[in-house]
């Protein structure tokens, strides 16, 4: 176990991103959100949860894919480049933490995506447990534990000291220099944190019947009209999830070429897959359904029993008609329709 006087933590960071490039939540516009550490940044360990996940560290909701040119019966193409460096995420919390897992099960297998997988690759995650969990949180029901969150080190802040476990060489490395400390602070603290997240109001939902068992019987559940009615289609319950992976490919001339990018998608859009003949979903009720059967259903009956969520609460919080994945699972999980 090593610490670190919070105090310090700016030169600590200033250090780490003399060699490589450092993430943390940084305020920006009064939010915190993943952004590349620089000096006079403003670090939010404090907030618990980010607007957007650090999964935009490993899946951009923008990244340029390649840029052509045509001349006469010539093509030039040049493929963007992939990650080649070493950096640090710092502040990950548990639950973000396991979406990295999630999403390795759609980016890494075949065809892997080469340009998450770099960034995998290269990736240092430094987590942080939840020194209060909220109420909207409820990643306890995922397996996930918030005074004790995985990665190539873990931190917790007790009082004025950050204590960070190296679990990795990766994370040995990083934090090598610092003093080394008895970890009886941390042990009570994760004592705190988990007596928090046994009381919270969605610490123990019950998802009988939501895997590929019961598929039909939850796809055809007449509960999905009266959950989809005040459904907006607004999508922002897929930005702000950790572990939607959806996006688009497109082409943008620019006029000395073209680049094709991609860039996040939301499956509750009506133009989603949209073909030549017509979208594939014709209703917000069979777009929402679609959203919540792969995250409760369809993506457990093919990962072995994982649920695409990690209770992170963020669709709590942020769904402008109070709809989300919890009035799901209670909806239609405890019971065998």
């Amino acid at each position: 176990m090593k610490k670190i006087s919070m105090n310090a933590l700016d030169a600590l960071f200033a250090k780490i991103a003399s060699t490589m490039k450092l993430y943390a939540p940084i305020e920006k516009a009064g939010q915190a959100d993943f952004y590349e550490w620089s000096a006079g940044e403003k670090v939010r360990l404090d907030v618990l949860k980010t607007v957007k996940s650090a999964k935009d560290v490993f899946f951009p909701q923008v990244e340029d894919l390649i840029k052509f040119r045509v001349e006469g019966k010539s093509i030039e193409l040049n493929e963007a480049p992939k990650c080649e460096d070493d950096f640090v995420v710092f502040g990950v919390r548990g639950c973000d933490a396991r979406s990295f897992e999630l999403l390795d099960r759609v980016f890494l297998v075949d065809p892997r995506d080469e340009f998450y997988a770099a960034r995998r690759k290269h990736g240092i995650i430094v987590t942080l447990a939840c020194g209060e969990p909220e109420e909207s949180c409820f990643c306890t029901n995922f397996g996930i534990d918030p005074a004790n969150p995985c990665g190539d080190a873990s931190a917790w802040i007790v009082g004025d000291e950050l204590y960070i476990e190296p679990r990795t060489e990766r994370g040995a490395k990083l934090f090598a220099e610092l003093e080394d400390a008895d970890a009886a602070p941390v042990e009570s603290a994760k004592k705190e944190i988990s007596a928090i997240a046994e009381k919270l109001p969605f610490a123990n939902l019950d998802f009988t019947g939501l895997d590929g068992e019961h598929l039909m019987e939850k796809f055809d559940d007449p509960a999905w009209e009266r959950l989809s009615k005040a459904c907006l289609g607004c999508g922002t319950c897929t930005f702000v999830c950790p572990t939607c992976q959806c996006y688009d490919i497109r082409d943008f001339d620019t006029g000395h070429g073209v680049t094709r990018y991609r860039c996040w998608d939301s499956c509750m859009y009506s133009d989603f897959t949209l073909m030549a003949a017509e979208n594939s979903r014709h209703t917000q009720l069979q777009r929402y359904r679609q959203r919540f059967m792969h995250k409760l259903v369809y993506f457990p009956s093919n990962n072995d029993g994982l649920y695409s969520c990690v209770g992170c609460g963020r669709c709590v919080a942020k769904c402008p008609q109070n709809l989300n994945i919890v009035k799901v699972i209670k909806a239609l999980g405890g019971k065998k329709a």
